[in-house]
């Protein structure tokens, strides 16, 4: 009777080629490393606000894949996986519910929250997608522990690394080429088919299939004609009055306006100070559509470089700005970091401007930067002096929202240039224009002729933003309550659901394995810190990230080939040279790397970043080499990697190098409790001397992640 009800739920026997357990294995890391940078990508474009906690969606999908391990040790509870009827469900919810929330506060500015116009909402929107992106992973990692244990352990963990490795490339890839989300969902409705393919088609997997249709067939639906995706936004092109306007992710962010119809003061302001003066060499970063581009060129500039991060922004400029300044010989148009420019190019400019760029999301998942962040520090400001002529100028302007911002920027000015600036607030006190350099040395801290400046009180401005403090819009450094209580929430929604799914699955929570809970929290930190490196010395782009995203799943690949090569029994040696590594970064920062040429930028800052998370992965394959329970050291590792998110936001008071110390700690108490994890392998334990049932899933197995 059994059989016959098996076979009734089988419709369709597994593909061969589908159905190993290697293939299986690739599919389904390159799955939710897909689905994973999908939910991250997706939803912060449509909830801006869930766009400045980003890593929060990173902490949801290792906690998700724990939770999905722990599910699948006793698969017959789960008669179907909820990822479909919960991708369903959240596509319907954020693209047909009106999700926004204003958070007002004095002491840290989001960019872009005051401009939505969409209704106010409960401040538990953040846990409500974080808790329903936390089940969707967990539905797609179910068959994910048996596959790792299914064979040797170093060869699975390599063919986990490389359908990660896979799903990081493909949409890489697809976002590059500026690809809408119904193109990703479509690639994960194939995905899945596949996985089922792999598994024989039952009557679940259809479910599965149909609702993942639904949900491609939802978000397409809710794609509009005139929406483009660039790699970091959505953006939407409107006419608004005769004025071509550029809406990303659902708010306001730039206006195509002709140079005679400007009424925002701030963009005149460097003119009206120096009417008589043409520049010959005019840098603008964010340029934008043009705007700035324009003014600059209809007061004389001999040349302009034009810097913009975004390639369609600047394209939509290209095509559409009423004054064409892009088609103008004297422009020079590039798509980079502002940062990332001043290292490279050698140019002296007459007059810099930062022109409004302001950012209105992260840029990364696992660090809180900005795609501006390392533009406004002390050193960025220092960069740009030294890019300036004997007479040159360097000017800011935007709508600061708080009056202690223009006075910190101030700070950071006069600490830079070694001077005062000049400071011109408007009649909305939420605008202003500072300039400083040269030009306005020379004024001795008086007006320019035909208009007036503020005064700045310096001495009591807000601590200066830095390299290793790259954070402009807090007043000062501290946790923000509302970081505190979102970061409550979610790991008291951890513990719970850990809870629930170990007793569900008949699992004993003292099965967890702290050794891997530790490695996988400063694991987690280390990669943010090297993130970071790279950004300040490479550039905050979408690529930079992606490329270190990748390299550090390659120096894995590294690490596993010395294990199967060289085994080591000892990993005392692994920890010296990982605390070795993680010192000689401490005292050498990312800023000491700023030399040229950039070749040996690279191979410094590759040497010296990496060596640390090249040597932390040589201690986590050794330690999982020999662990007899892969499936709970996987789960544990990947939810240490889950409180390694909540970490993170220590930087926030330390800056990223301190955060090097919280890592050495962490990896210190690793290797205490690693001498336990190899005193039992040592002593070759039998499944049931550890409280397993013996079965056969309790192959030596391995996890995903340093």
């Amino acid at each position: 009777m059994r059989g016959s009800t098996e076979q009734a739920r089988l419709l369709l026997q597994p593909v061969p080629w589908l159905a190993s357990p290697a293939a299986r294995l690739f599919l389904t890391s390159g799955t939710l490393l897909f689905v994973e940078l999908l939910l991250i990508r997706w939803i912060p474009a449509n909830v801006i606000y869930v766009g400045f906690f980003r890593n929060f969606l990173l902490m949801a999908s290792f906690l998700g894949i724990g939770v999905g391990i722990l599910w699948g040790r006793d698969q017959r509870r789960i008669a179907i996986s909820p990822f479909g009827p919960l991708l369903l469900a959240v596509a319907v919810l954020v693209t047909q519910v009106q999700l926004g929330i204003q958070l007002r506060s004095p002491d840290e500015i989001f960019f872009g929250l005051a401009e939505n116009t969409r209704a106010d909402v409960n401040f538990l929107v953040l846990p409500v997608l974080v808790v329903l992106a936390t089940v969707i992973m967990a539905g797609l990692a179910i068959p994910l522990g048996s596959l790792l244990t299914s064979m040797p352990p170093l060869r699975a963990y390599a063919i986990d690394i490389v359908g990660s490795m896979t799903g990081v490339a493909a949409f890489t890839g697809l976002s590059a080429a500026g690809t809408s989300p119904s193109t990703w969902f479509a690639v994960v409705a194939v995905l899945v088919g596949l996985l089922g393919l792999g598994t024989g088609i039952r009557r679940s997997s259809v479910i599965t299939a149909f609702t993942v249709g639904g949900a491609l067939a939802v978000v397409t639906l809710a794609a509009k004609p005139a929406r483009t995706w660039s790699p970091y936004y959505r953006i939407d092109v409107y006419d608004s009055g005769g004025i071509s306007e550029v809406d990303v992710n659902g708010i306001p962010h730039q206006a195509m306006w002709p140079i005679d119809r400007i009424s925002d003061p701030f963009y005149e302001q460097i003119y009206r100070w120096f009417p008589d003066r043409h520049y010959a060499q005019v840098l603008v970063v964010g340029a934008g559509t043009g705007t700035d581009v324009a003014l600059a060129l209809a007061h004389g500039a001999g040349h302009v470089d034009a810097v913009e991060i975004d390639p369609r922004i600047q394209e939509i400029g290209v095509q559409q700005h009423p004054n064409r300044p892009y088609d103008d010989p004297r422009v020079t148009r590039y798509v980079d970091d502002g940062r990332a420019f001043l290292h490279k190019t050698s140019t002296k400019y007459d007059l810099v401007i930062f022109a409004l760029p302001d950012s209105l999301t992260l840029v990364s998942t696992s660090a809180n930067l900005r795609l501006e962040s390392f533009l406004f520090t002390r050193e960025a400001f220092s960069e740009v002096r030294s890019h300036l002529g004997s007479d040159g100028t360097f000017v800011l302007y935007n709508f600061y929202r708080q009056e202690w911002l223009p006075q910190k920027i101030a700070r950071m000015l006069d600490e830079s240039f070694g001077s005062p600036p000049i400071v011109r607030t408007y009649s909305d006190q939420t605008s202003a224009t500072l300039a400083a350099g040269p030009a306005i040395a020379a004024l001795g801290g008086k007006p320019p002729p035909g208009d007036a400046i503020d005064r700045i009180d310096l001495a009591s401005a807000p601590a200066p933003a830095t390299d290793d403090w790259p954070f402009l819009y807090l007043r000062e450094p501290f946790i923000a309550p509302y970081y505190l209580a979102a970061l409550a929430i979610i790991l008291v929604f951890a513990v719970l659901l850990v809870s629930r799914a170990a007793v569900r699955s008949g699992t004993s929570l003292r099965r967890f394995s702290p050794h891997f809970f530790f490695l996988g929290v400063a694991f987690l930190l280390l990669e943010t810190r090297s993130l970071v490196s790279f950004s300040l010395l490479f550039g905050t782009t979408w690529l930079v990230n992606s490329l270190v995203f990748f390299a550090i799943l390659a120096s894995v690949l590294g690490a596993i080939a010395i294990n199967a090569r060289f085994p080591i029994r000892d990993p005392r040696p692994l920890y010296a040279a990982l605390f070795a590594s993680i010192a000689v970064s401490f005292v050498l920062s990312p800023t000491a790397l700023l030399v040229d040429p950039p070749e040996v930028r690279y191979v410094l800052a590759a040497g010296l970043t990496f060596a640390p998370v090249f040597f932390a992965n040589l201690v986590f394959s050794h330690s999982f080499r020999d662990t007899k329970t892969a499936d709970m050291a996987f789960a544990s590792n990947l939810l240490g990697a889950m409180v390694g998110g909540a970490v993170e936001y220590l930087a926030l008071i330390t800056g990223y190098q301190a955060l090097l110390l919280v890592v050495a700690a962490l990896y210190g108490c690793a290797f205490v409790l690693s001498r336990r994890v190899h005193w039992l392998a040592d002593r070759e334990l039998m499944p049931n001397e550890l409280g397993l049932p013996e079965t056969g899933t309790n192959k030596p197995g391995l996890a995903v992640g340093p």
